[in-house]
């Protein structure tokens, strides 16, 4: 089960491009968050490993790229986070995955709230500014958030008419997954990112959608409060390995 949600997660945010390399999934966007520039390693290959590692750093360097790995625990090799520490690779970024139903949601106590079907101009300019995205990043998101093949769904939460958090959902397979969740800095530890979810999570309770999941960096101590205040629970973690002076 917890594998099928690994791979919502790569189809849920798509890479612009990807190749395949004997049972391992790399992906390429641009440099544009890890997630969509990393190596998936996901599936059991036939062919020598350290030889594949060589390949995927070749691959990555020709296309101007860090060579970065994502290990979860469904990665092929089971050694292959030891094998990398060899090949001095060190961490970055140790993530969550976390998880919960949807039977019980609280009620949002601020409803207004905007929900478009499609990416649309307002909810990227207000993403890109609550995130202090240049113009290339935000064009980088717009591009990858146009090749998400799945139902989605934009929110933009309002308080006394202004904009104040934004983030958006996709449905894959039954499951809501959460992305991009962002309160403007302003407008922070003042509960608009619980009341932004709530409305998130009551829209794909209502779509008849049974389980939502979400990712999260460990370190953002503030995010992994409120989605354990939410229900959330983690079914596994997962880091990325980045070779050392990438």
């Amino acid at each position: 089960m917890f594998k099928n949600v690994e791979e919502l997660t790569l189809h849920a945010w798509p890479s612009l491009q990807t190749m395949t390399l004997d049972g391992w999934l790399l992906r390429f966007a641009n440099g544009c968050t890890k997630r969509a520039n990393s190596i998936s390693p996901l599936y059991e290959g036939k062919e020598n490993v350290k030889e594949k590692i060589e390949e995927c750093e070749a691959i990555y360097k020709e296309n101007g790229l860090a060579t970065i790995f994502k290990i979860t625990p469904f990665t092929h090799p089971a050694n292959l986070d030891a094998l990398l520490e060899e090949r001095h690779y060190v961490i970055h970024e140790r993530s969550s995955v976390k998880i919960r139903g949807l039977n019980h949601v609280e009620k949002p106590s601020n409803d207004s709230i905007s929900i478009d079907a499609e990416l649309t101009n307002r909810w990227l300019e207000l993403f890109s500014r609550f995130s202090s995205l240049d113009d290339q990043q935000s064009r980088d998101q717009e591009r990858i958030i146009s090749n998400i093949l799945s139902k989605k769904a934009f929110f933009i939460l309002y308080q006394h008419e202004i904009p104040v958090a934004c983030g958006f959902g996709v449905v894959t397979r039954g499951y809501f997954g959460l992305y991009h969740i962002v309160t403007e800095e302003k407008y922070r530890n003042q509960g608009y990112g619980k009341q932004l979810i709530l409305n998130m999570l009551s829209w794909a309770r209502d779509q008849g959608i049974a389980t939502c999941y979400l990712q999260v960096v460990k370190h953002n101590f503030p995010a992994v409060k409120l989605y354990q205040r939410l229900g959330f629970q983690e079914i596994y973690e997962y880091w990325y390995r980045i070779k050392k002076n990438d």
